[in-house]
């Protein structure tokens, strides 16, 4: 009897701590699902209340994380969660958008936008890291959203800039066909045909330089 009794008392309290909300380092056990991708472990673990919004130890959230790491079935959960913030932005200041513009995942740009996300951000926007990513077609597509194509990071970089150095040619000639500016400079005095020198990107150098008005 007195173990049953006891057995009792166990599952009143495993039943008691399963409805107490998530502890306040919940977050670090939904980074740790997201990188597994894990889809019921992260379900489970809003159920129990951690904030999808929170940053761990180290400035991250859950939803930037995710793209960042192509966990796109906890990205999904994720993404469902009506408390999901969009425009969250990581300790590194940069939003779900962004990451998903850099990781070239034109599908997940438009459904992050389809709940709110936001194109122009101060700073590092989501057209530099498009920019700077695989897809020219997420920075024809942001273009077409309205994205400030002379939009400055903190330094003054163009997304122009970041093309000429990481992007693909095609970014480059789509910001350019949007007028981006390529005489702009940053505040170490670095223009797009400057980023193309630094890139090792001799060929586009040459093709920048020759749109530059002679001195």
């Amino acid at each position: 009897m007195k173990h049953v009794k006891f057995l009792l008392q166990l599952l009143v309290a495993s039943l008691l701590l399963s409805l107490q909300p998530a502890r306040a380092d919940g977050v670090e056990d939904l980074l740790v699902a997201i990188n597994r991708d894990d889809r019921g472990g992260v379900r489970r673990l809003l159920e129990r209340g951690v904030d999808p919004n929170a940053l761990d130890a180290k400035g991250r959230n859950g939803l930037s994380f995710a793209l960042l790491n192509d966990s796109l079935a906890a990205a999904e959960v994720l993404l469902a969660d009506p408390k999901v913030d969009v425009n969250r932005l990581n300790a590194a200041g940069e939003s779900p958008l962004m990451i998903a513009a850099l990781r070239g995942n034109l599908d997940w740009c438009k459904r992050l936008v389809a709940r709110g996300a936001k194109v122009n951000h101060d700073g590092w926007s989501a057209l530099h890291y498009a920019a700077s990513g695989p897809n020219a077609a997420i920075v024809d597509w942001l273009i077409g959203l309205g994205a400030n194509v002379e939009g400055r990071s903190p330094n003054g970089t163009t997304p122009l800039m970041m093309a000429a150095r990481y992007g693909p040619e095609d970014a480059v000639d789509r910001l350019l066909a949007a007028r981006a500016e390529i005489r702009a400079t940053n505040e170490q005095d670095l223009n797009a045909v400057d980023f193309a020198r630094l890139g090792g990107r001799e060929s586009l150098m040459r093709r920048l330089a020759r749109l530059l008005p002679a001195q």
